[in-house]
């Protein structure tokens, strides 16, 4: 599979996309760009993530600063080399501090977390998930946002349910399971499907005000 890495691979795959599924092209023409939005490839990226979730993007990013300036450059083995002490003055609650510790040493044992987007959808999220404090959506979010994997949806993100109930026709909010099977059509170019309905979602609330469901993408 080719990793997605910049817009013109976005554009490449929601070409295809649509002529997979031309129930999508109404979609693509509320929106201006279905955009990129790739961050920190590797070890980093995917310590971000987990050092964001629950936060504002001010405390997170503050939070972060710290702890890079410790751990510099920030690796596995200079993550590891800090004390507990030191990471939770930096402003890391006890959860993530042991998350970020099996990460580390899980990459440290041969985990290649930017090798990830080669591997099929299911045992990349797997490889992720198995380690302490990583679930489904931190490593969805991680495989499509860092390692580019061109075939990952997030059936948890309430954002996605949301839409996907209104395109797909649905009577409700699909459960994850259910939307996972749903989206399977989309094979293999789900993260430009994903990106696809989170920009149209965007331009709804935009378009009606509403705020009352957010999307958890930490972008």
């Amino acid at each position: 599979m080719q990793p997605i890495r910049c817009q013109e691979d976005v554009n490449r795959a929601l070409t295809v996309l649509l002529a997979q599924d031309p129930a999508l092209q109404p979609l693509a023409d509320r929106v201006a760009i279905v955009p990129l939005r790739l961050r920190e490839p590797g070890f980093e990226g995917l310590a971000r993530i987990v050092n964001s979730q629950q936060l504002s993007v001010a405390s997170a990013t503050a939070i972060w600063q710290r702890l890079s300036a410790l751990a510099d450059p920030f690796r596995p083995d200079m993550l590891q080399a800090l004390s507990d002490e030191e990471l939770l003055k930096a402003g890391l609650s006890r959860p993530k501090l042991r998350t970020l510790r099996a990460l580390s040493q899980a990459c440290l044992d041969g985990l290649d977390v930017e090798a990830l987007a080669q591997l099929p959808a299911a045992q990349a999220r797997a490889a992720l998930t198995a380690i302490h404090g990583i679930g489904p959506w931190t490593a969805d979010i991680f495989l499509m946002f860092c390692a580019g994997h061109p075939d990952i949806f997030p059936v948890g993100d309430v954002a996605l349910q949301n839409i996907a109930r209104d395109v797909l026709n649905l009577t409700k909010r699909p459960s994850e399971k259910h939307l996972a099977r749903l989206v399977r059509r989309w094979l293999p170019h789900r993260s430009v499907a994903a990106r696809l309905l989170w920009a149209y979602y965007g331009t709804q609330k935009a378009t009606s005000g509403k705020t009352s469901v957010t999307s958890r993408l930490p972008i």
